[in-house]
């Protein structure tokens, strides 16, 4: 195995989820959460971010999909977490405006250690699918919580819910991979604290 992988699995009474991430170079993408739209968004997500994910997760889906897809945001965000533990210093800031036929897409992140989420997005329609669209927010506040970044989703307008969180999750791949890039040792963490 590679060493630019991180692993992460984590099973509960409620869930399995096992994520491989490579920032390192363009490859494969294989998601299956067992819910379409949500490995559909995943997809677009590292497709655009330029980076390899895996995504193997189940769970109790039959009581409500809430917690496996908050799971799923726990666990990826670990692996972005170790990503910066183990490759520091990295670019720390990255922003990226994506637009999708009716809707635009604005993702901010500042890889900086301290989680924080404004997640300032609405859906005219509740659903995508069978997909409670509602749900994103808590995918999105729990990577936030585990990767340690300061994100920042604004979706100012847009009539398509599918629209508005697709350019949502292609924008936030390619901030992505801005704010999590290596930069040369030499330049030490980006604080004038000299520790992040």
């Amino acid at each position: 195995m590679s060493d630019d992988i991180i692993s992460v699995k984590r099973e509960t009474k409620e869930t399995s989820i096992q994520v491989d991430l490579d920032l390192s170079r363009r490859g494969d993408i294989a998601i299956d959460t067992t819910l379409p739209f949500f490995d559909h968004m995943l997809y677009a997500m590292a497709f655009h971010g330029g980076f390899s994910l895996t995504i193997k997760a189940s769970g109790d889906t039959d009581v409500d999909p809430h917690h496996l897809v908050e799971d799923t945001g726990l666990v990826l965000g670990t692996a972005f977490s170790r990503y910066f533990d183990k490759f520091s210093p990295l670019a720390r800031y990255g922003h990226f405006r994506i637009p999708m036929d009716d809707a635009l897409a604005d993702v901010t992140i500042d890889a900086c250690n301290r989680p924080y989420l404004v997640y300032r997005v609405s859906y005219p329609q509740e659903r995508s699918g069978d997909f409670d669209m509602f749900l994103l927010r808590e995918f999105f506040q729990a990577f936030t919580s585990n990767s340690r970044i300061n994100l920042h989703l604004d979706c100012p307008y847009g009539e398509n819910s599918h629209h508005i969180s697709e350019a949502l999750f292609k924008a936030f791949g390619r901030t992505l991979s801005l704010s999590f890039a290596r930069i040369s040792p030499e330049s030490g963490n980006l604080s004038t604290k000299g520790l992040l």
